[in-house]
């Protein structure tokens, strides 16, 4: 049962739905009643300076509180320019999701023509608002770009470098370590959950599915680090797709949450917190109308590994897949093996 395996003998990937949800969510202890977690990536420097903040507000009148989640290092989004040759998909996902006008021509270019410039490291300032507004902080990796594009070839040495560098800055910016790590572009491999396991996180993010859980190593034995998946689809996912209206995107997001199940919802700065922020407070009035209450990330991981949790959450296979909207693969919880 090989978790994410290298690309040298990978089976070939596999197309799924965009919730990830082909396993049956096991009944675990800890997910009773109508929550949602709202998952934030911050992947770029302006996503930080001007997404956060809009974010900030708008949860802050609604009452909502989110998981944030920030990459640490350079913001290099211009390096991405290179998929448009070596990621199928990657072209018409820039189209339908208007790149130009929700990144900005600086973000473009920022690590190619435009010099790169910090993230979360550059606004430690931000991060701390974060927290004293009652949310959640943690990390999205130190170089995004290259985590989404060189995962498959980096070595553990490679990986602990960019998690330990990430985790510095964030200790230096909050004062503390982070508690939770989410892979960029919900990627990981069996290198990089070996690292994740060496450091003082308490859980990860790095994969699409359908229930907390553990990852089975190729010998069944699990890692450390609980993961607590993402679950309902990205609204760049469906932006384009046939049939999609503001309504339709209501619909379809309010109609994935399930009570009694994992619900995580995760948003980008730069889509949700910019150029669709209106479209986005509309899905949280619906949420909210819907009688959804907002919980962390963290508190789901902390209720769901408690000792007395029975069952515990299960051990299951990482596998990846395509994913509508999304080009490249991405990591998911495949069928549970057991649990411990």
């Amino acid at each position: 049962m090989e978790p994410a395996p290298d690309p040298k003998g990978a089976p070939a990937s596999r197309s799924t739905p965009a919730s990830a949800g082909t396993p049956a969510p096991p009944s675990i202890v800890g997910l009773a009643g109508r929550r949602v977690a709202i998952r934030v990536d911050v992947d770029t420097h302006t996503g930080l300076r001007d997404g956060v903040p809009l974010l900030l507000e708008r949860f802050g009148r609604l009452g909502v509180r989110a998981s944030f989640f920030v990459t640490m290092g350079p913001d290099n989004s211009g390096r991405a320019i290179g998929r448009l040759f070596t990621r199928k998909g990657f072209a018409r996902k820039m189209a339908r999701t208007n790149a130009l006008k929700t990144y900005g021509l600086r973000t473009i270019l920022s690590g190619t023509l435009l010099p790169s410039r910090p993230v979360g490291s550059g606004f430690p300032e931000i991060l701390r608002r974060v927290e004293s507004g009652g949310h959640e902080c943690g990390i999205h990796g130190w170089d995004h770009v290259l985590w989404h594009d060189r995962i498959e070839r980096m070595g553990e040495a490679e990986i602990f470098g960019e998690l330990s560098q990430a985790a510095t800055a964030f200790a230096e910016a909050t004062g503390h370590h982070p508690a939770g790590t989410v892979a960029p572009a919900w990627r990981a491999t069996a290198a990089s959950l070996e690292v994740q396991d060496r450091l003082p996180f308490l859980y990860a993010s790095d994969c699409r599915g359908p229930s907390p859980f553990r990852v089975a190593r190729s010998d069944g034995t699990p890692h450390r680090l609980v993961q607590i998946p993402a679950t309902l689809p990205t609204l760049d996912e469906l932006l384009g797709a046939s049939g999609m209206t503001g309504e339709r995107f209501v619909e379809t997001l309010a109609s994935g949450l399930h009570p009694d199940r994992l619900n995580v919802f995760t948003i980008h700065t730069e889509v949700e917190g910019r150029h669709h922020a209106a479209l986005f407070e509309t899905i949280l009035r619906r949420f909210i109308s819907d009688g959804w209450t907002f919980e962390t990330l963290g508190e789901i991981a902390a209720r769901v590994t408690v000792r007395a949790a029975v069952p515990p959450p299960p051990v299951c296979r990482l596998e990846r897949a395509d994913l509508p909207g999304r080009p490249g693969w991405v990591s998911v919880q495949a069928t549970p093996a057991r649990s411990v």
